[in-house]
Order: C-alpha cells, then structure tokens, then sequence
C-alpha cells in the first residue's frame, strides 16, 4: 500500500470505517442482496457482469465507495465477499475476474446503481460540507474516528458517495483545524488588552521561568507549602481572569488547553501560534487558580489532622506509660474497700481500719496521683491540639484571608466564625468576642469558655479549624472557584439530566416499585436460607450457637496443575524484557496509545518511549534508564517522556492492550473477560523525604498503594494511586466504570477492605454484581424488609429493619448521583470520601447505606448459598496476588521506595508498571498457546480443565535487569522456537 501523506486515523480506525468484513455473521448482516436488487442485477447479460454489479451494489452502501475505489485503496476485494455474493446469485466466484475488462464498464454500472439508489458522486464543492462537518465535530475532540464519522455521516445524509479516504482524512485535519482556531479565539474573546498583556508577561521573564514557578505547586505537608502556593494564588488572580471566561467553549476542548497547557514546559509552549497559546494559558490558569486552591486545602487538612493524630497519640502513651500507677492505685483501692467492707461488717470504726491497713498519708498521696490519672484519661484532645498552636498560626490566617467560603443554611454559623477570625487578623485584635458564634461540637464550647466566661482564642481558633476541616471534606461548606472542595449538589447531574441515564440501568423512577420488588424477593430468599440452615442442606455453613460457621475455601493447588504450570514454563522461550515489549508493540500497537501532546502524532522513536515506559515501571527514572541503555540517549528519553508519556496516553495504550489480550484465544481458557478482582499494593516511600502516608499495617514507614484491577484473564485492566492510610473501597468502581477497554465485567470480588454496604448498593444499581470475600462474615447481620419475627430461625443472624422511610424520601437524589457516576460527571471515589466525611450522617449517605444493607444481604445469601461464588472469589483475588508477585520482581529499583513526590509522577510510576505487566501476560499467553500446541502434538495434551488454573503472570524465563539493547531488540522482533533443548538465557 502507499505511504499516506496525510493521516488522520490510524491503520485500525481506517479499518473500522472503511475496511471490509469477512466475518460470515457480518457479511450476512451488511451484504445480503434483496428483490429490487437482484432485479437489477438480473437485467445483465454476463455472469461476470451479474457479479461485478452485485459486488459494486453491495461496496456503495458499505462502505459507501464504488468498486473502483476499493480496489485502489485495497488492492482488490476479500475473498470472502466475493464469494458470499457470487452464491446468493447461484455464480462461480471464478467469474469475477473477467469482470470489468473495459474501465468503462464498472464505471458505467457504478452510475446506474447510484442513480437506482439516488446518489451522486462527490465533486470539489463538497469539501466545504466535509471540513464544516469535522469542525462541529472537533469541537469537542481531536479524537480522528468521532471526526471521520462525522463527514461520512454528512456525505451520507445529503446522498453523496464516498470520496477516498485520503480525501476525507484531509478534510478532517483542516475541519480539526479550524475548530481549534475557533475555540481559541472563543477563550480569549472576552478578556481585555489589559489582561492579555499581563498573560503574555509570563514569557517575558526568563523564558518562561515564571510560568514555569507557577505551576510548580508544593506538595509537601509543611506550612511553608501552604504560604508558597497561597503566593502563587495571589499571581494567578492578578492577572484578573474572570471565573467563566471560555464558557462558550466545548469542556472537552478546554480541557484539551488546559492538559497541553500543564504538561507542556515553557520552550514547547513557545511554539504555539500566538492564539493557540493565549487561550492555552488562559485555561491553565483558570484551572490552575482551582488546583492552587485545592492543594493548599488539603495540605491543611493534614496538618489539622495531624495535629489532632499527635495529641490522640500523646493522650495514649500518657495513659500507656501510668499503666503501672494504675495497677498499683487499683490495689490499693481494692485494699481499701475490702477494709471498709470488713470493717462495716465487724462494727469496728472504718476510719481507724483504713488508718491500720492502708496508712491517711498514703491515702491522701493516690488522691492526687488519681486526679493526674484521671485527667490524663478525660483530656479531650482538642486541649492536647492547641500545644500546636503556633504551627496553625503560621498557615490558618493566610487560608482564611483569600479563600472565598460560602455554605448553605445549615452551616452560616461556620462560614460567620471564619468570617469573624478573618475581621480578627485584619484588625490585630486577639480577643474573641462574647458573641462569637460556636458551630463545634458541645463538649468543644464547654472548652473554649473559661470559667471567667472569656472565650480561650487558642481553643476557639483550633477548634474552628478542626470544624471547617470537617465541614470541607463533606461539602456543607465548600470554597469559590474550588475543585475538589465545591458546592455538594454541584457534583450531581440534573434531573432532566439523569433521567435518560438512570432509564438506560433499568432502575425503576419510584422507590415504591423498587421497594416492593426487592421485599417480596428479600422475604422469599430468607425463608428458603432458613429451612435450608434448619435442615443442613447448605455445603459448609453451620449454625453453632446462634453464629454461623463457614468452612473456608480450600486453596491447595492440585498436583497435576502444578505439573502443568511447571512443564508449560519450562517450555517459555527465555527473553530480555527489551525485547519482550518490543514483541507486543509490533503485535498489538499499543504504542499507538502515545501521541504527542501538542500535534497529536505517533513517536517515530519506539525505543525512546518504550524506553520511558519501562523507566517508569521499573522505578529506574530516565537518567538511569539512559545509562544502562544502548540505542537511546538521556534527551532521547527526555523528550518522550514531556511529549508522549501522559496519564491518559497510559490508559489508551493499557486499554489497546488489554483489548488484543482478550481476542488471543488462549484468554478464554482462564475466563471469560465478564468477572475481575480488585486490590491494593503497598509501596514504600523515601526513607528521607516523608513522602506518603503512614499505615500502621505496614510499619512506620509512609507509602502509597496502588490499586489494581485484574480481569479473570489475568489481564490489569485499570490502576490507581491512592494513600496508604485511605479505604480502598472508594475506589472499587473508579475502576470498573472508568478502564476504557472493551471488557464488559458483570462480577466483581474485594477482600474486606474494598467492601462498604454504599459499594454494594452502588455496584448493584450500576449493574455489576459485587462479591466480596469478609473477613467479619458471621459478625455482619442481615437485614429484613419486613418483621423480623418473621425469620425466627434467624433470629441471632438478622439486624434491625431496613428504614425504608428513609430510601423514599431520598430516591431521588440516589438515582442522581448513580447517573452522575454512571456518566462520568464525577468519580466514585470522589462522592463516596464526601459522603463518608460527614460528621452527622448525610441523608443521601444514610439512603444510599439502607439500600446497600438490603444488597449485602442478597449477596450473603448467594455466599452462604452458592459454594461455587465462594470459589470463584477465591480464585479471582488468588489472580490479583498472582499480579503483586509479578509486581515485585519488575518493580526492584531504588529497593522498591518510590521517592516521587506529586500524585501525577506516582500515577506515572503506576501506570507504567501497570503496562509492563499487561504486556507480559499478553506475551506469556501467545507462547502459552505454542506451549499448549506442542503438546498436543507430542502426545501430552493438557486437560482443558487443569490448563485453566495455569497462569500467564510467570516471569522466571524475562530478563528483568542488565543492559538494556533497544536497538538489537528492535532488530529481533520475531516468534522465538519454544525452549526445548535449552535453558539459558540469551547473552
């Protein structure tokens, strides 16, 4: 084929849209010939002619271009095709190619079939149509196959036939084009020569150094960040750009500015055309105004509630080192009962037997030992807090000053006392006034007010910012031109808006109708569990003394499985990693995923980008990577990684990837691409540098987990970084609704820190069946729809009644936020860390919590019920511990810390590692496949029951570390002999 000069979709987007099925399931569908048609085809005199029309017939409706066409850009037509119309006209396909021995004559039947079916040909004229058609559609995207589709569309709907691809490929770069002038020239419409100026100041300073400072944004939890970015805040706003400035414009295409805006540094920024690159900045620092306020918000909450950790963990080892004085004044307060008990019992003087036994001056030494004791013990930590005072003065006034917060009725009286500290800053004055308004908690009030009636500022400052904390994280209180940390509802979707979406899940409008469907079905299912249990009919479930006995599910791997697994391994050809990535990108054309930020074309340097890719999942960084690379260099690397490597370039490569693995037909021996696990990996971070979190589950050192979903292909389809010390349920469904690869996962298992009753009510209404394995299942109750009464055999195992008050009243809103989730308008993981921040339980928290009560207890019974579940389970989250081995042996760099510092370099790392892994398991199950093949042909076929539990995450046969040899390793790309004779890895 040709070189094409001007590309706008790829070799597989070209395919989907011009490209000729050979499928018999599709030919059937888009080339079956009717009456009408065969009449016309009938009226010629030669076979070959009957099926050199038929095949021109067929070719104008799909793909929409004449035969001529096709055999230009195809070099001929799928036998395939030829041969299913050549059999519906009873011909030999033989026939056809005699057909068209005059130009003319495919010319002329091309015409009369246009005609028949009311089509012309295209002409010069309809260019403009085309590149119209492209510009409307870019406005939203860049994406080339929405763009494509919508000139073929056009061209359709006013009766034209298609012109080459190459000419509409043209069009739809000049209409993309055009719209990203238009939408440009949109974003800066509104502002003045003033404001424009000042956005181009930015570059007259160092080349852009200060753009460069500005977007920077400190990440560490120190109160100098907060006073770094709070400096930052104050050079964004007064460049003066109003908050809905580009409203006119696509969010998608704003969003387009602002991600090239981010992460292009300031010399790529350079080469934009004046325009292009006004309205980049003009996007970056609206968004950048929301994620400086962001930042800065949530380095303060974790400095307020660190500040609280630290007083909780003081008032415990204050308790913890009196251990003893307590022990010893808890016998001498035995001694002094039994004393007085003896004494009131012989009549003798009590007075004079404690004097005896005990001793007044040892008596009156434990009364103040107690009180210290007891004080230490009653202290509340608010009190212990304030000994931090002086580091909440050094951030607290500088939030208070220029963020803008607002709240609903509920929450005045917190915005009015942190309007009344702001007044207090301003004017230098440090008595809080009588009045002051107290929105903490009661037993906090009692506190700040002394017993001279003077209200503490220490305790009164602390405390409100401990409040408004807590007020942020729910969204009671939320703050202007905020990201994160906006309006509660504004996370919703309308009404108007969800209605559609919430149609489309099969949920019923009214809680009545759900209600009433999931009580006659709830009351069926527990009376069958209870004469089950009754009777012992359940396979390993037991009622021992009104709590449930489980057997556990066994996980010895059979011998024979292993055996397989062993002699399927020993067969794996042995292979450099370098060449193993280079393999699959041949194969699958995942680096397609990776285009460049600015042009939106391919690397033409596969070696420097997979080279950053494997720098990033093996935790090496690009200088290290350079210096044990041969075929690249360190700027090499640099400027794949500024122009290629981006978070959402991740996802579509993972997702291409994913895709190819599960059309490998080795992929249905281990599932069906419908079930998948999820599950959290912990990762260390510097010794030195504090990065992460701290979880006292794996020790004193901070980290991160990465969160990996894994199909029952083995394939990880999604990843994300989260803190160690977060719930992982959160995020269960970020990576169910959110993975972009064509798997369509019905079942999905956690273990018991990805399970809440909200997941499970939100899984069940956004169609996926959750299954988590519990840890805690004899101590979770079931819940009942109607009297428990009912269930008296299950009276130890059933809670409290579903308030279903509760779900009615708030249906509404849930069926908004499932929408809102369902549609993308918000994360997962976002609404639920809301949801739960609440101090009192949001209704819509408490709804959602009610309904998810009612779906643990169907899945309970389906666990309890359903051995086969149990197994699965096991299986599918044994696949996920399959994967964090495999993790470990990839993964060894920096002796596996990860110094990173901001979310978006820690998602790198993740996502990286995350592709390394697919693309081995997509290698391992082709060879897999030869394995199995060459078994079979020496006698040994594998039973497919026992091939099912092998695994294609072995990594023993990989070269993980050494040099690096791109260049060889682009040279070798080829099917390696399976490892029969030899063992040794290549030198």
């Amino acid at each position: 084929m040709p070189v094409r000069e001007h590309v706008l979709l790829s070799d597989a987007e070209r395919a989907a849209l011009f490209g000729i099925p050979t499928d018999p399931d599709e030919l059937a569908r888009r080339f079956t010939l009717e009456k009408p048609d065969l009449d016309l085809i009938g009226q010629r005199r030669h076979d070959r002619n009957r099926l050199g029309m038929a095949l021109q017939f067929v070719l104008i409706r799909h793909p929409g271009m004449t035969l001529a066409q096709v055999i230009q850009i195809e070099g001929g037509v799928p036998q395939a095709l030829v041969v299913f119309i050549a059999h519906q006209l009873s011909l030999d396909p033989a026939v056809f190619a005699d057909y068209a021995t005059r130009a003319q004559t495919m010319t002329d039947h091309a015409r009369l079939i246009a005609t028949s079916l009311g089509l012309r040909p295209p002409v010069r004229g309809d260019i403009a149509l085309m590149i119209a058609s492209a510009e409307r559609a870019a406005a939203a995207t860049d994406a080339a196959l929405p763009i494509a589709v919508a000139i073929v569309e056009a061209l359709r709907a006013t009766n034209i036939l298609l012109p080459m691809p190459s000419t509409i490929e043209r069009a739809g770069i000049a209409g993309r084009a055009r719209a990203r002038k238009h939408a440009a020239r949109l974003m800066v419409a509104d502002l003045s020569p003033v404001q424009i100026g000042r956005i181009d100041a930015l570059f007259d300073e160092q080349d852009g150094a200060r753009l460069g400072w500005l977007k920077t944004v400190p990440v560490a939890t120190r109160t100098d960040s907060v006073r770094d970015i709070v400096e930052r805040l104050r050079v964004v706003r007064a460049i003066g750009i109003p908050h809905d400035t580009g409203t006119a414009v696509h969010p998608n295409r704003r969003h387009q500015f602002v991600q090239e805006g981010r992460l292009s540094p300031a010399y790529l920024i350079r080469r934009y055309t004046l325009s292009r690159r006004r309205a980049m900045l003009v996007a970056l620092l609206l968004d950048l105004e929301a994620r400086l306020i962001d930042a800065a918000l949530d380095i303060a909450d974790k400095l307020i509630g660190g500040m609280f950790r630290r007083a909780t963990n003081m008032q415990q080892r204050r308790y913890t080192a009196s251990s003893r004085e307590v022990a010893r004044l808890m016998r001498l307060f035995r001694i002094t009962i039994d004393t007085l008990a003896q004494a009131d019992e012989e009549g003798r003087d009590p007075i004079a037997a404690l004097e005896t036994a005990v001793g007044w001056p040892a008596l009156m030494k434990a009364r103040g030992q107690v009180g210290e004791i007891a004080d230490t013990v009653e202290q509340d930590p608010l009190v212990i807090a304030t000994d931090r005072y002086a580091t909440l003065r050094k951030f607290a006034p500088l939030l208070i000053e220029v963020l803008d917060f607002r709240s609903g009725r509920g929450s005045a009286a917190s915005v009015k006392a942190i309007d009344m500290l702001r007044d207090l800053n301003a004017s230098g004055k440090r008595d809080v006034p009588a009045d002051a308004p107290m929105p903490f908690r009661k037993e906090w009030r009692r506190l700040v007010v002394g017993t001279d009636g003077r209200i503490n500022r220490r305790l009164y400052e602390t405390a409100t910012m401990a409040h408004l904390r807590n007020k942020l994280r729910s969204g009671d209180i939320w703050v202007e031109r905020s990201s994160g940390y906006r309006r509660f509802d504004s996370y919703f979707l309308s009404a108007e808006a969800s209605a559609p979406i919430v149609a489309g899940l099969n949920l019923p409008p009214s809680a009545d109708a759900w209600l009433a469907e999931r009580t006659a079905e709830l009351d069926r299912r527990l009376k069958r569990f209870a004469h089950d249990l009754s009777n012992g009919r359940l396979e390993g479930v037991r009622l021992v003394d009104g709590r449930l006995q489980i057997t556990p599910v066994r996980t010895d791997t059979d011998v024979e499985v292993k055996a397989l697994g062993n002699r399927i391994d020993g067969l794996m050809p042995r292979i450099r990693i370098t060449e193993l990535l280079h393999d699959v990108a041949s194969e699958t054309g995942f680096l397609a995923g990776f285009t460049n930020l600015r042009t939106g074309r391919r690397s033409d340097n596969p070696n420097a980008l997979l080279a950053a890719i494997l720098a990033d999942g093996t935790n090496l960084g690009l200088a290290r990577m350079a210096a044990a690379s041969q075929g690249v260099t360190r700027d090499q690397l640099v400027w794949a990684k500024d122009a290629y490597v981006r978070e959402d370039s991740y996802h579509r490569a993972l997702a291409i990837l994913i895709d190819a693995h599960a059309r490998l037909p080795i992929a249905s021996t281990w599932g069906t691409g419908t079930t998948s696990s999820s599950d959290g990996q912990f990762f260390r971070g510097g010794k030195r540098m504090g990065v992460g979190d701290i979880n006292a589950r794996y020790g004193v050192d901070p980290g991160f987990s990465f969160y990996t979903h894994v199909s029952d292909q083995h394939a990880p389809y999604h990843v994300t970084v989260i803190s160690a010390a977060t719930h992982e349920a959160p995020y269960v469904l970020d990576g169910l609704l959110h993975h972009g690869s064509s798997l369509r996962i019905g079942e999905h298992y956690t273990d018991t820190g990805g399970a809440t009753d909200h997941v499970f009510a939100l899984c069940t209404m956004l169609g996926f069946r959750f299954c988590p394995r519990l840890r805690d299942f004899p101590d979770r109750r079931l819940a009942s729809l109607g009297p428990v009464a009912s269930y008296p055999a299950l009276g130890s195992l059933i809670g409290r009644r579903v308030k279903t008050d509760t779900i009615r009243e708030h249906w509404g809103e849930v069926l908004r936020l499932v929408a809102s989730l369902k549609a993308g308008h918000v994360a997962p993981s976002a609404m639920l860390r809301k949801l739960a921040a609440y101090e009192r339980q949001n209704q819509v928290d408490l709804a959602l919590q009610e309904i998810g009560r009612i779906e643990r207890t169907f899945f309970m019974l389906d666990w309890l019920e359903t051995p086969d579940l149990r197994r699965r389970c096991q299986a599918g989250l044994n696949k996920s511990e399959q994967r964090h081995v495999l993790t470990q042996a990839i993964c060894t760099f920096r002796q596996g810390r990860i110094i990173d510092r901001t979310h978006e370099t820690l998602q790198y790392r993740a996502s990286g590692l995350n592709l390394v892994i697919a693309a081995i398991v997509y290698w391992n199950s082709t060879y897999i496949t030869d394995a199995v093949q060459h078994l079979r042909s020496i006698g040994e076929a594998p039973d497919p029951a026992l091939l099912a539990h092998t695994s294609p995450v072995g990594w023993e046969h990989i070269a993980f570390s050494g040099d690096f040899l791109w260049d060889s390793a682009a040279e070798t790309v080829r099917r390696k002999p399976l490892n029969i004779a030899s063992d040794r890895f290549p030198t």
